[in-house]
């Protein structure tokens, strides 16, 4: 009798041991899922969220995007850097960086190309700044219009004083300057954290 309850301890014994055995193994499986769940969660919210790709507007190869302001967006377009040569020379940088905010009509390489020959090269003569820096500013308007702020016909007085006017027809947008030159917009409501970019296919001349 003594040894059946000996042999009945020793078995209960043994299941109480499987049985906690089993628990901490559970356990440990539980808290390595919840720690696998954890770092999922983390890399999710990494590719996801807070590393997540800045949307913006393609121009000249690169995206512009609302973080940057208009002249580092500027800087990133193999289509600008005539203009942004030319910003640097007028001495304009820090006034385009600056809280503004601006509407600026971006004439292209291009743009600059259709000038008469040799006109970019003496604008850039450090003793040209002045006429630069007014051709410049006259591509400039204070505040921020995006497309939707504008209309057929609309005038829009610049930094350098004078006007351009804004015309639409057939679904596209242009600019003429005080002179009569006309602008084409190519592409529209390029945002940045200052102000908001046109990108046109001419250079806009003011009277004076």
């Amino acid at each position: 009798m003594q040894q059946k309850t000996i042999s009945l301890l020793a078995v209960t014994a043994l299941a109480v041991i499987t049985m906690a055995s089993c628990t901490n193994s559970g356990e440990t499986k539980k808290e390595t899922k919840m720690e696998d769940t954890a770092m999922t969660d983390k890399m999710d919210k990494m590719e996801g969220g807070d590393m997540k790709k800045e949307d913006g507007v393609m121009v000249g190869g690169a995206m512009m995007v609302a973080s940057k302001d208009i002249v580092d967006n500027a800087a990133g377009s193999a289509d600008h850097t005539t203009l942004v040569a030319a910003v640097k020379a007028a001495g304009l940088v820090e006034t385009l960086k600056s809280a503004g905010p601006f509407t600026v009509f971006a004439p292209t390489n291009e743009a600059f190309g259709k000038l008469p020959a040799g006109t970019v090269d003496k604008l850039l003569k450090p003793e040209m700044k002045a006429a630069l820096t007014g051709i410049l500013t006259y591509h400039v308007v204070a505040g921020a219009l995006k497309s939707t702020d504008l209309k057929d016909g609309q005038k829009l007085k610049t930094v350098q004083g004078e006007e351009l006017t804004i015309g639409y027809k057939d679904g596209k947008w242009s600019v003429t300057d005080a002179k009569g030159g006309m602008a084409n917009i190519t592409i529209a409501d390029v945002i940045s954290s200052n102000g908001v970019t046109y990108v046109i296919d001419a250079v806009l001349m003011p009277k004076k």
